[in-house]
């Protein structure tokens, strides 16, 4: 035998890369995911066939069997599976799973690449918003007059309770989802995230989540509203179950992200980038997580009870058989008021980012606002009961919760004061970003201002449950929040999508969309100052004015959401093509080209500076061949102030 003979390569066909998985998508993931409901459905049927908690019983499995069929038929557990049996992922399976060389397919797919997750994630966010908005112009189009007869009371009430619960959802998962996937390992130079796989699981969780939430339309609806309160959830129909499994679906995906994005930002930040020359956004990201993580099982334990109730016959809930709906309650809001700050604290620091590049100066106080958001963290796990005041549960307490509450806007005054002193006397470039951060300070000065209102005890009995507190929290949520959002859409737009984001649609859509929101709850607060309670299908003629006025705002958010809505697929489309530093920023995410390799660097950087150095002439370094923090000199950046 010759050397030729024995290094020729040989020409049998080899297997191609990826395995099953080149056959698995979200196709197969729904087919999967019905037949197994199927066959849930009737072992169910046979389990519990003529049970008092039959119908419980068949949904749960039903909707158990969709998201392990669905998760199945999307290739989720192949990578475990062949660690299992000895045959592990190769590296170029693992390429294949990242999505390499596979076109728009990536999208619909199991893939890991952090970058790809993202993507997916922002348009899952835009399609919830856009579900929960339809919703919210249905329930402002019933109360335009006091018995309009648009909706009849239990359509209405299953609106209400869907509307709520999709708005929370996606105002969850609406920064820390797409940004903090796509953003965060290029911001602290990663090449993924830490754990690739469940990242796509975590997303993949959320998809199959949805299904399960939206059949509670067709079982009966959700007449409790969206905190699911009992004891009228242990006698709700059916489609108390599509939310109890909804939340639970949502509470394991959140736990997964959390755990995900937790180890990556600690672990893998490139050398050089110690806590304080971790970019603010970091920061804001890695709170969140690190709030949610263990104020999600609160609502999950609430759920795993209100299952044992209805499937099993148990009483936790139930009064006259020993149980306690204030159980409820206490488990609901331990995770429902630091739930609030997981969705503003990375909105805001986003916009704390933005704010430092548009206004060319370096973050005001950079110490003071990662203080501000640690002593969130701490406190907002010592509020949760002001929720409750008017409820009689242990009034001897409702001294120290209003005391607690009213300290928190302390910290949080800390971030507002942070954002006022980056903005003052800067070289300001009024770009859309930058208007998103002066929307958020307006609506976020009412919405705390108001809470602190609420704190107090003897207001908090007259203002409970009217629409007064409706109108508190969605300028909390969605004037702070989601204003934040579409802030950080505008400034990452270029690097997500490798185009710019149209200048002019985005003006049309902020103007309409923040009058249209002052309008509508402006009107509110005035109704509920008034004394109109929420959740109520038909009011009194006293509050025709106000209620005609929010609708007509309702529609204008409506009109200015779809022309944003436009204008990110038109932009996408067919944008102006994005330079790799369209706003002259200096984090690291703007220092990788358009489009992003796969690898995101082809050598990781070494962080010299901080990224807030705006104004700074730059310190020579001693360390050998340095990548820097910065990228990009200002004078280079079109349209930027001189």
């Amino acid at each position: 035998m010759t050397t030729a003979d024995i290094y020729k390569t040989d020409p049998s066909p080899v297997a191609p890369h990826g395995g099953i998985m080149r056959r698995l998508n979200v196709g197969t993931g729904i087919i999967a995911g019905i037949v197994l409901a199927v066959v849930a459905n009737v072992l169910a049927k046979k389990l519990a066939d003529g049970h008092t908690h039959e119908p419980d019983v068949r949904a749960v499995f039903t909707m158990f069997g969709w998201a392990v069929g669905f998760l199945l038929g999307m290739g989720a557990f192949t990578g475990p599976f062949r660690w299992l049996v000895g045959r592990d992922l190769t590296h170029a399976d693992e390429l294949f799973l990242a999505g390499k060389d596979q076109g728009v397919g990536r999208y619909f797919r199991f893939t890991t690449d952090h970058k790809v997750v993202g993507i997916q994630y922002l348009v899952l966010v835009m399609v919830m918003l856009g579900a929960g908005g339809s919703m919210a112009m249905l329930i402002r189009t019933d109360l335009i007059s006091p018995n309009s007869g648009f909706l009849g009371p239990q359509t209405y009430n299953s609106l209400v309770g869907l509307h709520g619960l999709t708005m929370i959802l996606a105002t969850i998962i609406m920064v820390t989802g797409p940004f903090g996937n796509f953003v965060v390992p290029l911001m602290i130079g990663a090449r993924d995230m830490a754990f690739p796989r469940l990242n796509a699981l975590s997303f993949w969780l959320l998809v199959a989540m949805l299904p399960i939430l939206y059949s509670a339309a067709f079982l009966g609806g959700i007449p409790m509203g969206w905190v699911g309160y009992t004891p009228i959830a242990d006698q709700g129909p059916p489609g108390v179950d599509a939310y109890m499994m909804a939340i639970l679906v949502f509470a394991v995906s959140t736990a997964v992200a959390g755990m995900n994005i937790t180890t990556t930002i600690v672990t893998m930040r490139a050398r050089g980038m110690t806590w304080t020359r971790t970019p603010i956004f970091v920061y804001g990201v890695l709170a969140s997580v690190v709030l949610a993580l263990p104020a999600f099982p609160f609502f999950m334990a609430a759920e795993l009870l209100l299952f044992v109730d209805r499937v099993m016959g148990g009483g936790f809930y139930v009064p006259n058989r020993g149980g306690q709906p204030w159980l409820y309650q206490n488990l609901f809001w331990l995770m429902g008021h630091p739930e609030v700050y997981v969705i503003l604290i990375p909105a805001v620091t986003a916009l704390m980012e933005l704010t430092a590049v548009f206004a060319r100066k370096p973050l005001f106080s950079f110490r003071i606002a990662v203080l501000s958001i640690i002593a969130i963290v701490g406190l907002s796990a010592t509020v949760w009961a002001h929720h409750m005041f008017a409820s009689g549960w242990a009034p001897d307490l409702n001294g120290p919760f209003m005391l607690t509450t009213e300290m928190i806007s302390i910290p949080t005054g800390g971030l507002f004061l942070v954002i006022l002193g980056t903005i003052w006397r800067g070289r300001i470039w009024t770009a859309f970003p930058m208007m998103c951060t002066y929307a958020m300070l307006w609506n976020f000065i009412i919405g705390g201002i108001t809470g602190i209102y609420l704190s107090d005890v003897p207001l908090d009995y007259q203002l409970h449950g009217s629409m007064f507190v409706t109108a508190h929290f969605h300028y909390t949520l969605m004037g702070a929040g989601l204003t934040g959002a579409m802030g950080a859409l505008g400034y990452w737009f270029p690097k997500m999508t490798g185009r710019m984001l149209g200048n002019t649609p985005a003006f049309v859509s902020f103007w309409l969309v923040q009058i249209g929101f002052n309008v509508t709850f402006l009107g509110m607060f005035m109704v509920g100052l008034q004394g109109q309670p929420r959740r109520v299908v038909h009011y009194d003629a006293s509050f025709h004015t106000g209620n005609t006025i929010s609708t007509l705002g309702a529609y204008c958010i409506g009109i200015g959401m779809l022309v944003l809505l436009y204008d990110v697929i038109s932009s996408w489309r067919h944008g102006d093509l994005a330079p790799m530093n369209p706003w002259g920023a200096k984090t690291l995410e703007w220092t990788v080209p358009n489009p992003i390799p796969l690898e995101n660097f082809a050598v990781l950087p070494v962080v010299t500076e901080d990224a807030y150095g705006y104004g700074e002439e730059p310190v020579p370094e001693s360390e050998p061949e340095p990548v820097p923090a910065s990228a990009g000199a200002e004078a280079d950046v079109p349209g930027a102030p001189a």
